[in-house]
């Protein structure tokens, strides 16, 4: 990933990266996607992007045929790892979901959970063309994301030359970083999404947004 002070930042946060869910009033909106994005998921082999600690990652092994979890931080695989989701199911790599490996295999599904929304808008390009290179069409990719709520989100600090929004957040060490974070609508995400997917679904709750499509 180019932005490397993304992928630091998330790092340092590590098991706290889920605080966010411990939120009371986000409780039956993690609870509908959840049920949904179990739902899209049945049966298939899916390659996970942006795993994190592993959060979604458990809610899609419950009804996935198999989950290989990727995430360009070490630490955070590991505590994915420590859930003791079944070996035979769920696999973990260390990658950047910009650079995916030849080797990555095959599969029916891509989920990108809460990486989309921090790429700057050349990245979800480049995050588009590397998995129709190494997934093929007709390919389903699932996007997980969070919505803005008042009072709740960062608001978005300036917007550069290309489009990308940008936020400001603290780190645990008092450090402040300047970090891509959109917000889009349904009309900017087909306007992205157009060149790359067909059948593009979105599906919104107060806290979050689902688009599904098929890859061209």
């Amino acid at each position: 990933m180019s932005n490397t002070q993304l992928a630091k930042f998330y790092a340092q946060l590590g098991e706290a990266v889920e605080d966010i869910y411990l939120e009371p009033d986000m409780d039956e909106d993690i609870d509908d996607m959840s049920i949904h994005l179990g739902n899209l998921l049945t049966g298939h082999t899916v390659l996970e992007l942006g795993c994190g600690t592993g959060y979604w990652t458990e809610v899609v092994a419950e009804s996935a045929a198999s989950v290989l979890a990727l995430d360009i931080n070490a630490n955070l695989v590991d505590i994915a790892r420590e859930r003791g989701m079944p070996a035979d199911k769920v696999a973990f790599r260390v990658a950047d979901a910009l650079d995916l490996p030849e080797d990555i295999g095959k599969f029916s599904a891509v989920l990108v959970s809460f990486l989309w929304s921090h790429l700057t808008k050349g990245e979800q390009e480049k995050l588009l063309a590397t998995l129709k290179k190494r997934l093929g069409k007709d390919v389903l990719l699932v996007i997980l994301d969070d919505s803005f709520v008042e009072g709740f989100s960062e608001t978005t600090a300036r917007t550069d030359a290309e489009g990308t929004t940008w936020e400001i957040l603290t780190t645990a060490d008092g450090e402040r970083v300047e970090l891509p974070k959109s917000y889009p609508s349904d009309s900017a995400l087909r306007k992205r999404l157009g060149n790359a997917g067909k059948e593009i679904k979105i599906e919104r709750v107060e806290f979050f947004w689902i688009l599904t499509c098929r890859l061209k």
